[in-house]
């Protein structure tokens, strides 16, 4: 019924995020038109996890090796690498400002299903 998942990033330097996503993270892309990029993304999975607060969306790019993301050229870290038993969380940034999770996971995944 689905044939993919559309997600977008608000950013207060869009043209410096695409640039990374492109560059640094080396994300496959198209031109939708005037230069307005889209990207590929790695194969995904969707969990729905319970709150009592405000609903939200939340977005983690998976790797499998997080130091090797982290060490890489052009990354810079906001949050270091933590073991939270389910895998290993940390988050970048991109060049707007704006933090960007990822995670090594160590649970069962769904994306190659």
């Amino acid at each position: 019924m689905f044939t993919g998942a559309h997600v977008i990033l608000h950013s207060r330097d869009a043209e410096a995020d695409r640039a990374f996503l492109r560059d640094t993270l080396a994300f496959p892309n198209v031109d939708a038109g005037g230069g307005w990029l889209i990207f590929k993304l790695p194969p995904a999975e969707v969990a729905v996890h319970p709150t009592d607060a405000e609903p939200k969306h939340e977005l983690y790019l998976m790797c499998d090796d997080i130091e090797k993301v982290l060490n890489a050229k052009g990354i810079s870290v906001v949050e270091p690498a933590s073991d939270q038993g389910w895998g290993i969380l940390a988050s970048i940034r991109l060049p707007s400002g704006t933090p960007l999770s990822i995670y090594e996971p160590r649970h069962p995944v769904a994306h190659d299903l």
